[in-house]
């Protein structure tokens, strides 16, 4: 087998299914909707996002959540999703949100803690892509994503710009090949 045909095979037998969670962390809109079942009733442009590019490249998406920039309820949240009882449901977790510098952005303090496994691939990878579109700015992305249990977690900035190019380019040819290794 020729070297380039290398990455082609280590997806071969990937599974053709993968079940995503969707999150998306402001505290803003949180506030104005509170817990709702779909981005459109929140004005969530960037769940909507999530949805729409998950869901028309054959994947399922099975709950979407609106929670408020709180270290707690991320984390208890993202351990219910990638738990047991909820677990084989659930594939892959994608948080939107809460991945900045300000003190109010808490999506990666809440989350990496319970990484079993991280990616850190994925942000080196997301950061070098968003430089062409943000230029240096890209450095200010805390982008990361990791395995807790069976599933894969990706946290993204909360731009719909952001959503686009990580689940184009990374979150939807990877997860399954992903899946396939956990």
């Amino acid at each position: 087998m020729p070297l380039d045909d290398t990455p082609t095979q280590h997806k071969k037998n990937a599974p053709a299914s993968v079940k995503f969670a969707i999150i998306t962390v402001s505290t803003s809109r949180y506030e104005t909707y509170g817990s709702v079942s779909g981005p459109q009733l929140a004005d969530d442009i960037s769940g909507a996002v999530m949805l729409d590019l998950i869901s028309d490249s054959g994947f399922d998406v099975k709950t979407y959540s609106l929670l408020p920039d709180n270290e707690s309820l991320i984390a208890g949240h993202v351990r219910e999703l990638a738990g047991a009882d909820i677990g084989p449901d659930i594939d892959a977790i994608v948080i939107s949100g809460g991945t900045g510098l300000a003190p109010e952005d808490v999506t990666l303090e809440a989350v990496e803690p319970l990484f079993d496994k991280t990616i850190p691939g994925f942000g080196e990878v997301f950061r070098l892509k968003s430089l062409e579109d943000v230029g240096t700015a890209a450095i200010l992305s805390r982008a990361t994503a990791g395995i807790v249990g069976r599933c894969v977690v990706f946290c993204l900035p909360g731009s719909p710009a952001a959503v686009e190019l990580a689940l184009k380019e990374l979150i939807i040819p990877e997860t399954p090949h992903i899946i396939k290794h956990i």
